[in-house]
């Protein structure tokens, strides 16, 4: 360990005698003044730790190297799945394709249009001219089914809160539309063209909007050249203050198909309005939070849904609205082996996308769901797209591995041939790297699959760095994908290892709740198998290893470094949720409850309690290097989390390994971020555990 490391002398932060009783437990809370991000005292903590991080990653030597290879292998052009919109109306306009590229480095993609595959295509939206350090980003967009109007979602600095304005597609000039306080929304036109449905929430305070809780969303319809505030109110609930809104207008233009969604659960309710009759009421379809139900299309009356009702891996089911009661469904496609993730209708057949071990499988389906082919994909890796219309023939979608970058495939749906549309060319020779999936036995006998992605050759003698990363939560399922930043650490030598550990969505809803609430500790434990049998089986050994995860996943890493501090030699918990007593607390933290469950209930507390990264942090312990990453913009899982458990750690740790925080600015909890900021990030992750690791290369 490098001696300067040893005379690391970190801020101050002062403790306060701020004490809680949970259900008759006394649980301390000294740094509970850090949840103020905007206080003066919090400002210079902040600066305070920057500087001390900052000054530590630039004194490494292997930074710039890496940042150059890193800002080098970024600099290819990337393409995002076209779709179209429009058809041969009777106004003459005809369909367009649309969509996303960037030519290496632009800290944003930008939109294009264009009405032929063949011809020049035309700028629509450059997210990168909105501000100069690209920290305004495009957060959602939705086209008007004759493809002349965009409606389009802006955040800045990585915030959740939207605002919405529209744009005519042929002049690209705005319109005078601008719709504000919008957050979990998309926009879905009327097929008159004159408006759309989004979700919205009272206007918060303007000093506290980063923190508050978001409670009472309101589903509205926006009609064109008029006001925000003379928005129609389409559905809203005052007495469920949690429930969340999503309206989206079927293909046929005819209903308004309204999704209830309650925090995080996956369970929903499906309510539905016939749009073309001005006197309908919203019929209530789906009214328990039983299962999860997924609009796929409609005939006529006739709605399909994705759902696992009955079947933890999903399905198909048909239910005539004419007809609705359960008995009367139809299962249309019954539930596999494998796991149903979604589907779609194209060429009037159902495109099923499944997950195999945690890899695609699209499969094609007739609409009385006889089996018709299985798309032949280029590997082992993640399927993304084939979205369009009803009777569509051409779709699109992406294909990628841990070793192929995003490919762009046009796919026939009447021949079944796909066709490379765009491919990337990134400075590296996929050839040199392999990638195998194993599987390991967690701590109760649970059957775990894992990635393990490396260049060829190397030696199995416990001395390879290690990157071990995953998730766990929210039925969020892992799957491969390519990354320049990974590709810079195995070019490096090091080894990516990405297990599927319960609480994601791998195995369907079963492998889902496994990881919930009480049994959070299997995801911990799966985790925890994974480092002991990559070290077992001579990948690398504790002072190689470094585990990561963000969100959901930088609480895996703090629940484990406190857990198991003697197996790793490094941690890069990023935007975590630390704070298990009090995630509930801000902004859509009360959503997450169904997921972990409430310190404010009796039954939950202990568990809670029991892992809380911040709670069991132990005085005069040796924790790994630890990089903490979080953002001062970041309203998802509020900075506090990662402000609260640095000041923790420092406090605790008694060994000479660095335990720093990264506190980006003008940055959120990921999503949108600018690449030069991306760039920035991943240099410093590298650095960081190429001393952390002692990493020769």
């Amino acid at each position: 360990m490098p001696s300067s490391e040893k005379s690391l002398t970190y801020p101050s932060t002062p403790k306060r005698n701020q004490v809680d009783n949970y259900h008759g437990t006394l649980v301390a809370d000294p740094y509970r003044w850090l949840e103020d991000p905007d206080s003066q005292e919090t400002r210079t903590w902040i600066e305070a730790q920057n500087q001390i991080t900052f000054g530590y990653l630039s004194e490494i030597p292997a930074r710039e190297k890496i940042k150059q290879r890193l800002t080098k292998l970024w600099d290819y052009e990337k393409y995002g799945i076209p779709f179209k919109e429009g058809e041969f109306l009777r106004d003459g306009s005809t369909e367009r394709y649309f969509y996303f590229k960037n030519d290496g480095l632009q800290n944003q993609s930008v939109l294009y249009t264009l009405k032929t595959l063949d011809d020049q295509p035309k700028v629509l939206l450059d997210p990168n001219k909105l501000s100069e350090d690209g920290t305004v980003a495009l957060s959602g967009l939705s086209i008007s089914e004759d493809g002349k109007l965009l409606a389009y979602g802006l955040s800045s600095s990585g915030s959740d809160w939207q605002e919405w304005k529209v744009r005519d597609v042929e002049t690209g000039e705005d319109l005078q539309d601008h719709l504000k306080w919008i957050k979990f929304s998309g926009a879905s036109w009327t097929h008159d063209h004159q408006g759309f449905f989004y979700s919205r929430y009272d206007e918060p305070n303007e000093k506290t909007r980063l923190e508050d809780v978001n409670y009472y969303q309101k589903l509205c319809y926006h009609q064109l050249g008029k006001p925000q505030s003379e928005d129609v109110l389409i559905y809203h609930r005052p007495d469920q203050k949690e429930w969340g809104f999503s309206g989206g207008v079927t293909e046929d233009g005819r209903y308004l198909i309204i999704s209830i969604w309650l925090g995080t659960d996956s369970k929903n309710l499906v309510f539905f309005k016939d749009i073309t009759n001005p006197n309908a009421e919203v019929v209530e379809l789906i009214n328990q939070f039983e299962a999860d139900y997924s609009f796929i299309d409609n005939d006529d009356s006739v709605f399909y849904f994705r759902t696992d009702l009955n079947a933890p891996r999903g399905r198909v089911i048909a239910i005539d609205t004419k007809n609705p009661a359960p008995e009367n469904w139809q299962e249309i496609i019954p539930q596999s082996a494998e796991t149903l993730e979604s589907v779609g209708i194209l060429n009037n057949q159902f495109v099923a996308d499944y997950l195999k071990d945690a890899h695609s499988q699209i499969k094609i389906f007739d609409l009385k769901g006889g089996f018709i082919r299985e798309v032949e994909l280029p590997g082992l890796g993640s399927a993304g797209g084939f979205g369009g219309k009803h009777y569509d023939t051409e779709t699109f979608y992406s294909f990628t591995s841990f070793t192929i970058a995003g490919t762009i495939y046009r796919y026939d749906m009447v021949t079944g041939k796909s066709e490379v549309f765009r491919q990337p060319q990134v400075d590296f020779n996929p050839d040199e790297y392999e990638t195998k999936q194993v599987f390991y036995h967690s701590q109760d006998g649970t059957r775990v699959p894992m990635f393990i992605t490396h260049k060829k050759g190397i030696k199995l003698d416990g001395n390879n760095p290690t990157y071990l990363y995953a998730y766990g939560g929210f039925n969020a399922s892992m799957t491969p994908g390519f990354s320049v930043s990974l590709l810079v650490w195995m070019e490096m030598g090091g080894i990516y290892a990405m297990p599927n550990i319960r609480g994601g969505g791998e195995y369907g809803e079963e492998w889902h709740q496994a990881g919930m609430k009480d049994k959070k500790q299997n995801v911990f434990d799966d985790f925890i198998g994974a480092a002991e049998w990559l070290i077992a089986n001579k990948y690398t050994k504790t002072e190689k290893l470094a585990i990561a995860g963000g969100s959901n996943g930088g609480l895996l890493v703090g629940a484990c470094i406190t857990q198991r501090p003697d197996l790793f030699g490094a941690a890069l918990p990023a935007v975590g949720v630390m704070d298990m007593l009090r995630f509930h607390k801000f902004t859509i933290g009360w959503a997450w409850t169904s997921e972990y469950g409430s310190a404010d209930n009796l039954e939950e507390f202990p568990a809670l309690y029991a892992y809380s990264p911040l709670h069991n942090i132990t005085p005069d312990t040796a924790y790994p290097a630890t990089l903490i990453t979080t953002a001062d913009h970041d309203d998802r899982v509020v900075p506090a989390h990662s402000f609260k458990f640095a000041a923790a750690l420092q406090e605790a740790h008694a060994g000479d390994a660095p335990t720093l925080i990264r506190i980006e600015t003008k940055a959120g909890h990921g999503a949108g971020k600018p690449t030069a900021k991306i760039i920035e990030e991943a240099a410093d992750k590298w650095a960081f555990l190429v001393r952390a690791l002692d990493v020769k290369f």
